[in-house]
């Protein structure tokens, strides 16, 4: 098996993420960086096999720099703040090869006590359930050959994954699952890396909505502006348990909120862009 792991300034994590790939018997680790200031590169100099470096052109770019130089028959996409604790890979690789899917998820759940750490866990518990999905996001595991054969766009900056589960669907009938592994984030417990997350997730969402919509129909456009709504509040509330939806409520809300929010500010900005002479 490859893994890929694109990192930027990910020194908090880097060494636990590589590590934990190293004693899953990972065999092939290839770190995609782009230019990091903080050590990250050195420590990935010493723990992966490869390192490239990212040209910064998006993150479905820096993925393909990873996938083009693997040879294992399975790729691993792993984030560089994800964490593989023992025995979770063999599951993911079994939802894999025995489902028949093209493409595996694993849940993730963030390390820490405080509110903001229980409402990213409460929301991930909600939200992704083990089972078919039409889309996964990291980590992802991908049969090697078809994900080198039909890789990331390189137009995306973080709806990538999205992109590219929706273009196979289309393409080739693909399908996808989150299975039952559970996969570490380390270092996300702050209402700052809540606030980057949403940011991401509205980018992505202004992203899709700019670039494919004048093809869909009403029905699609308002289900689109509906999703954020709909996946992020209404979806976990309905699957938590009453007093975990009840303390999880005011993260939930917020959470909704912070990406309506960056969706808004992306498209403005788009736009300003696009005014340019």
């Amino acid at each position: 098996m490859s893994a890929v792991v694109c990192t930027l300034n990910s020194i908090s994590s880097i060494e636990k993420c590589l590590r934990s790939l190293r004693e899953a018997e990972v065999g092939e680790i290839i770190v995609v960086d782009a230019s990091s200031t903080d050590g990250t590169r050195e420590i990935a100099d010493q723990l992966a096999d490869t390192v490239l470096t990212d040209p910064g052109t998006g993150l479905g770019n820096a993925r393909n720099v990873g996938i083009a130089q693997t040879s294992k028959p399975l790729i691993l996409n792993m984030g560089s703040d994800n964490v593989l604790p023992p025995d979770q890979l063999e599951r993911m690789i079994e939802t894999l090869e025995h489902g028949g899917y093209e493409g595996v998820s694993a849940r993730t759940r963030v390390e820490g006590s405080n509110y903001p750490s229980r409402g990213l866990n409460a929301w991930r518990k909600g939200r992704f359930r083990p089972g078919l999905t039409p889309i996964i996001g990291t980590p992802t595991l991908f049969h090697g050959d078809l994900l080198r054969t039909n890789p990331y766009h390189t137009d995306r900056t973080f709806s990538d994954d999205s992109e590219l589960c929706e273009r196979w669907t289309i393409e080739f009938g693909a399908t996808f699952a989150i299975s039952d592994a559970e996969v570490l984030e380390i270092g996300k417990t702050t209402w700052s890396e809540v606030a980057a997350r949403c940011r991401m997730y509205g980018v992505s969402d202004e992203e899709i909505y700019r670039l494919e919509s004048p093809d869909w129909s009403i029905e699609r456009k308002i289900r689109s502006l509906l999703h954020p709504a709909r996946a992020d509040l209404l979806t976990p509330l309905r699957h938590l348990a009453r007093k975990e939806a009840i303390d999880s409520l005011p993260f939930l809300l917020s959470f909704t909120g912070m990406r309506y929010i960056a969706w808004l500010k992306s498209a403005t900005n788009s736009r300003r862009v696009m005014k340019k002479p």
